[in-house]
Parts: structure tokens; sequence; C-alpha cells
């Protein structure tokens, strides 16, 4: 009998929790590939609707496109098509981008996340969206933009000229913390456009405006809590899903620094899951953050 072909995800399966994956590296700052393909299963296992590879919570900008391909391959391997999984790509130059989503592009990726390209300096509205134009044309694989870096941020405005004029652009994963922003890629974006929260702090009135879904570490920290938190909102409990953002806040504000990818994974390894090491410089979760990240996740029990 033919093994059976791992599912191909389309556009419209980008919706709900879609976890940041973190990538554990040993104390040689190498990937543990064992840990990784644990973490998979353990956030499927929690009901997560699909995996994001290579992010900012994954140190995607210190991997390799090797390693990122090597990932999103392992990814795809334990995920045996449950859910989707987004390949992350993190670079400066559209060269760059092309090769990347070139390596990864026969794995069958559901999505690419893209980042603008920000290294100081920033090309001006016109040479971005020819940026995303031309990585568009060069593959078949959707693409989210992944709007994060501050000092190269996109406005509402272009993101939306960006969605209605390049066709391989299906979305924006918006991560600034002023909701009318999302709010404003909401209201103006392109029917069948996903419109992903990155607001870590809030994802329950994301959900509450009619975000599409998130991609943010909050969900990798705490996965079953943050599919209840969605569950309840599609559902229109309200006043439970309030209280639950209280607690998820209380974690959040344990957690946010500038070693973020960090506190994350001693949060996965608070729940059994081997978080592994940040990549060199970063340092690992302080005294301090684990005892704090370790009293609010007892309070989502």
């Amino acid at each position: 009998m033919a093994a059976k072909k791992p599912a191909r995800f389309g556009v419209q399966d980008i919706t709900g929790i879609i976890a940041p994956m973190t990538t554990p590296f040993s104390r040689k700052g190498e990937v543990d590939e064992a840990a990784f393909r644990k973490q998979v299963n353990f956030l499927i296992g929690a009901g997560v609707h699909g995996l994001a590879v290579g992010g900012s919570t994954g140190e995607g900008h210190t991997l390799s496109t090797k390693e990122v391909t090597r990932l999103v391959r392992i990814a795809m391997a334990e995920a045996k098509g449950r859910v989707p999984v987004v390949a992350g790509i993190i670079v400066d130059s559209t060269r760059q981008a092309i090769e990347r989503a070139e390596a990864v592009a026969d794995l069958g990726p559901a999505a690419l996340q893209i980042t603008p390209v920000h290294y100081l300096f920033r090309p001006d509205d016109a040479h971005m969206l020819e940026h995303f134009r031309t990585v568009g044309k060069a593959t078949k694989i959707p693409i989210l933009i992944y709007n994060v870096i501050p000092w190269s941020y996109l406005a509402p405005d272009l993101l939306i000229r960006i969605l209605k004029e390049v066709p391989q652009v299906v979305g924006v994963k918006q991560s600034a913390g002023d909701m009318k922003l999302l709010a404003d890629l909401l209201l103006g974006a392109p029917k069948g456009a996903r419109i992903m929260s990155a607001v870590d702090a809030l994802m329950y009135p994301s959900f509450a405006l009619g975000a599409h879904g998130a991609i943010a570490a909050i969900l990798t920290a705490a996965p079953a809590a943050q599919v209840k938190l969605w569950d309840l909102v599609q559902a229109g409990g309200h006043a439970a899903a309030r209280r639950l953002h209280e607690k998820l806040l209380v974690l959040w504000n344990a957690m946010i620094d500038d070693n973020l990818p960090a506190t994350v994974k001693f949060a996965l390894s608070e729940q059994g899951v081997p978080g592994g090491l940040p990549r060199a410089p970063m340092p690992a979760a302080s005294t301090r953050q684990q005892k704090a990240i370790a009293k609010a996740l007892k309070k989502l029990v």
C-alpha cells in the first residue's frame, strides 16, 4: 500500500493559533534536532493550528539557509500533514530572500513569512513594494509580510497596496503594539487576505477585532491556553476570554525582554519540553525571569 502523502495546505488554512517554534541549541551552538522534534509534537498535541519555523522566536536571524531548510524539513516530517508549516525568512536583500525561498520550495510549506529588508538603510516604499513583487514572482509559495522591524516598519497603506498589487503576498503578520494599526489593516485589506496578530500582550482584543489568527511568541509559551482563548472568542465567550487574557498577560510580562527566545524556551522546559539554549551571544533566562515565568504558568493550569 502506498504511503499517504502529506496534506497540502492553502492560504485559507493559515488561521487560528500558528505557534512560532523556538530553535533549541546545544552549548556549542548546534541545533538540537531531537528537542526540535519533541517541540513539534508538543505544540500539535496542545491543539495549535499551525507552526512557524525560523522566525524571531526561532532566532531565524542567526540561522543559515541550510539550517532553516533542515528545520522546515523536520517540522514537515513530524507534523505529518496535521497542520500547516510556515517557513521564516529574515534576510536583507531581494537576492537572499529568493535564495532562501527556493531552498525550502520543494518541502511544501504553506507560506513564507518574510521580513522587509532592514539593515540600517531602508528602501523607499516603491522599492520595498518591488522587493516583494520580485520575490513573489520567483516563488509559487504564498507570502506573509512579517511587519516587525521598528526602523523598517511598513505603514498600513503600503501593506494594503502590496496586498492588492502583488498576488503572491496573501497576508501580514502585524507585530506593532498599536492596535489601531492592526484595526486599519483589517479594515483595508482585500478580501481573502490573512491578517495575523503578533501583539503578544493583546491576543484577546486582536481576536475580538477579527484577526484571522496569530503568530506570536506567547502562543508557543502557552499553546493550550492560547488555543482555548481563540476558541472562546470564536464562540462569543468574551467574559471567560477576558479572564484568561489577564492570566496570559501576567505570563507575557514575565517573558518580554531582549532575550525573549530564551524566556520562551524556559517556558517550554517548564512544560516538559527540552527548550535548549539560545545561540550566543543571547543569554539564557535569568533566575528572576525563571521564577516569574514559572509562577505565571502555574496560574494558567
